[in-house]
Formats: C-alpha cells, sequence, structure tokens
C-alpha cells in the first residue's frame, strides 16, 4: 500500500497549538515522538495535553500526561 501523510497537533488545556508534526507513514502501527517542546523549542509545562491526528480524511483526538 501506498503510503498516506498525517498531521498531528498537540495543544494545551485552553486549545492554544503547542506543537505540530507532517509526515508519512504506511497503514497500521506507527509513532511519534513529542519531547515536551513546543513549536519554538521551548519547554512545555508539565500537565495534561490534547492531540489531534488527521490522516487519509480521518480524524482522531486524544489526551496525554506530560510529566518531568
Amino acid at each position: 500500500a501506498a503510503p498516506t501523510t498525517y498531521e498531528m497537533g498537540i495543544y494545551d488545556a485552553a486549545g492554544k497549538r503547542v506543537a505540530g508534526f507532517r509526515g508519512t507513514g504506511h497503514a497500521g502501527m506507527n509513532s511519534v515522538h513529542w519531547d515536551g517542546r513546543d513549536d519554538a523549542g521551548h519547554r512545555a509545562q508539565p500537565g495534561v495535553y490534547w492531540y489531534r491526528l488527521a490522516s487519509g480524511g480521518a480524524t482522531a483526538t486524544r489526551n496525554v500526561v506530560l510529566l518531568r
């Protein structure tokens, strides 16, 4: 199968975008590593964040906890 593109954004509790990723992957399990930094390279504060993943016309939103 041909690779598909994806876009993932990480948002804080207020809905502000903190970081984002774009890439390509094949159907099935894939992974994206977030190092806890925002798009400007600053360390994000510990807490609850939300990520939104969009790929192939589908989207998913889940929460993630950043611990230090």
